[in-house]
């Protein structure tokens, strides 16, 4: 038996998810999102580092194994609950083996 769960019951209806790629997204674009990526990340292997909460948000910091072989990333959701439900999201994923790569942005501004 395959059970699928859903998120949406846990999202206010002026649900918003912020990346730094895209803009901003509503509910229904990002439970659509969420459906897409089910099937092809239904193997992927989590790690929760950190999972800290403080007044109305909360952050979960945490390394993922993509299915596959796909690349390990490590990912921070920020989200603030309003009313019980989350109502907005911010989220930050990264590539490990693009990590180090990141480290030297601000030698550049140092010139």
């Amino acid at each position: 038996m395959v059970v699928q769960l859903s998120p949406s019951p846990l999202l206010s209806d002026g649900f918003v998810h912020h990346r730094p790629d895209s803009t901003s997204s509503t509910k229904a674009e990002w439970l659509a999102a969420i459906q897409a990526a089910l099937v092809p990340l239904a193997d992927m292997q989590v790690e929760v580092h950190h999972l800290l909460a403080d007044g109305d948000h909360v952050v979960l910091h945490s390394r993922r194994r993509l299915p596959d072989g796909g690349p390990e990333v490590v990912v921070v959701d920020i989200w603030r609950i309003d009313g019980g439900l989350v109502a907005e999201c911010w989220e930050i994923i990264e590539p490990v083996a693009q990590a180090a790569a990141n480290l030297v942005w601000w030698e550049a501004a140092g010139r």
